[in-house]
């Protein structure tokens, strides 16, 4: 004859189980300002492997206004995402406003990209000149032609240059999803006042009071 299985163990299991389970969302919850609305807007903690993470990006091919400003924010990006266009406009006089300057590394996506795109990125990584992104985003993205430029395609040492962007999103993808953060574009990643990285994949503008706070900047 089967016996029933004895309700009050079977009771405690299950209860154990619940406990354990809200206890692990508790963590992870406290790791990061999530909001539950936005699961990829929130803001995280980058402890886990930290050191590679700021080598990846201080490695890279970064444009900015103030280059010797302590306080920035990097943001990856490519020239045609919207959401960082809007960020760049919406945002970047804010950050000059507080103080910070925006660290820059346009990449551009493997076969999702364009020849004058790809020489673009591949000018900011070798000049790291400031006027040259400003010129850029300054004109509609199908208006760039690259002229004067290097081809990226021909020229071996730009096309390295472009391989080092792409290799920089694949270094980061998994350094920063170890950390809470899926990475998309833009991510955003700074240093905290308690001199840690911090960062979000905040691609919707809902995001951006969060990011106000966390910087020290006006709400407006």
């Amino acid at each position: 004859m089967l016996r029933r299985p004895q309700r009050p163990l079977l009771f405690a299991a299950l209860v154990t189980s619940a406990v354990a389970a809200l206890s692990l969302a508790s963590v992870r919850y406290a790791q990061s300002d999530e909001a539950p609305s936005l699961p990829n807007g929130g803001i995280h903690k980058l402890l886990i492997d930290e050191d590679k993470i700021k080598a990846a990006l201080e490695g890279a091919g970064w444009v900015s206004p103030n280059p010797k400003n302590e306080r920035f924010v990097y943001m990856v990006s490519f020239r045609s995402c919207p959401d960082c266009i809007r960020f760049e406009q919406e945002e970047f006089p804010k950050l000059a406003k507080g103080g910070l300057s925006p660290r820059v590394i346009v990449v551009t996506r493997r076969q999702r990209s364009t020849l004058p795109e790809r020489s673009g990125s591949a000018e900011l990584w070798a000049k790291r000149d400031w006027k040259t992104f400003e010129t850029w985003t300054g004109m509609p993205v199908d208006a760039w032609t690259a002229a004067g430029l290097p081809n990226a395609d021909t020229d071996p040492d730009r096309a390295a240059l472009v391989e080092k962007g792409r290799v920089l999103v694949e270094t980061l993808r998994p350094l920063l999803a170890e950390n809470g953060v899926s990475f998309a574009y833009p991510t955003l990643i700074w240093q905290a006042a308690d001199g840690h990285l911090e960062g979000c994949a905040c691609e919707a503008r809902e995001t951006y009071p969060l990011i106000r706070q966390k910087l020290g900047l006006a709400q407006d």
